[in-house]
């Protein structure tokens, strides 16, 4: 469990992520991506992004490799708009928890 100090850093990489993706980044093979969390490690060199992208899993492929190609810019706009020491290297993984709570909520109106 993340401190409060990794925990801010984590919900700061979050919103800088996602503001920069969708505004700065014009790759069409990232479509709809939501960053849901970000995992910083201690000594601040790596981060995950966890993103959940809507669609199937073919364009789920094709915005995860866009998002990896155009990890520098992301990492510049960090740089741009943080005051930390090191910026992380940004690696992107898939988020399935919203797509699993969907599926539940419709497997919970099936019940009903």
């Amino acid at each position: 469990m993340p401190g409060p100090r990794m925990r801010r850093i984590n919900e700061v990489l979050r919103e800088v992520v996602g503001a920069a993706i969708s505004s700065d980044l014009s790759d069409p093979r990232i479509g709809f991506v939501t960053v849901t969390s970000v995992e910083t490690s201690p000594d601040l060199r790596t981060a995950k992004v966890h993103v959940s992208v809507l669609g199937e899993e073919s364009e789920r492929e094709e915005a995860l490799a866009g998002l990896r190609s155009s990890h520098g810019v992301l990492q510049s706009k960090i740089a741009a708009e943080t005051r930390m020491k090191r910026t992380p290297t940004l690696t992107f993984q898939y988020d399935p928890t919203v797509e699993q709570g969907m599926r539940i909520s419709q497997l919970l109106e099936e019940d009903e």
